[in-house]
């Protein structure tokens, strides 16, 4: 078995002495792990950063199988993000969200694509983090579980939209809400796309989406918890 695709590099874990297993998100394969022999030199080594763009070819005697990686770079979007720990932090969450989220092998070519527009915006803006938001959004309804923002769940009004039923993703407007709303998630407005946001209001929503992603889609994972590095990013943007 044998194909070629490009895809963005998730995690690195040694394998033996010498050789690493990596897992990588890719347009037609999914995410795919496998083993790249020489990992840890010196020479492949600095290839190996999360989020670089690579050229993969994969091996295996048969389509169950681990099987290996031939990698060459593309691009690197390591370059910079070291000395700025919020950068950071974004990669490392949208590569472990993917992780913990994503079965292995099946393809999501449109949430591949979303996902590397955002870490390039990481790597040439500050105003990345609604962007993040949003691709949390995404994730979401790629998973199956798409939040239902467009009108009141309770009035059917599409004005004053304020709250997000933590039981059914649908929006709740303020006057729906009454005597429920301090049980209800927030719904800022840049996640109905109106306008910029301040880092309190991505808090606000990432609360929201965060909710789903522990409530909705870990329950079919095992009930792992979500990935600490998506917590840390959340503690670094209400910080600054």
């Amino acid at each position: 078995m044998e194909w070629r695709d490009q895809g963005v590099l998730l995690g690195v874990r040694k394998h033996g002495e010498t050789s690493a297993i990596i897992d990588v998100l890719t347009p037609e394969h999914g995410r795919h792990a496998g083993v790249v022999h020489g990992g840890i030199s010196r020479k492949i080594a600095p290839i190996l950063q999360p989020g670089a763009q690579l050229d993969l070819r994969w091996r295996a005697r048969l389509e169950g199988h681990l099987g290996t990686f031939t990698v060459e770079p593309l691009r690197s979007r390591m370059v910079g993000l070291t000395s700025n720990r919020v950068n950071l932090a974004g990669l490392n969450s949208i590569s472990a969200l993917l992780m913990f989220c994503l079965p292995e092998r099946v393809p999501h070519p449109a949430l591949y694509q979303r996902s590397v527009t955002l870490l390039d915006l990481i790597c040439t803006t500050d105003a990345w983090p609604l962007a993040y938001l949003r691709w949390e959004q995404e994730l979401l309804e790629e998973l199956g579980f798409a939040l239902s923002l467009g009108k009141c769940a309770v009035t059917g009004s599409r004005d004053d939209l304020v709250f997000v039923s933590p039981k059914t993703g649908r929006a709740v407007s303020r006057g729906g809400a009454g005597e429920w709303a301090d049980r209800l998630l927030p719904l800022p407005q840049c996640m109905l796309g109106q306008g910029d946001a301040t880092n309190g209001e991505i808090s606000d929503g990432l609360r929201t989406t965060g909710h789903f992603l522990a409530h909705h889609i870990a329950p079919s994972l095992g009930n792992r918890p979500l990935p600490a590095a998506r917590q840390r990013l959340i503690d670094l943007l209400n910080r600054d």
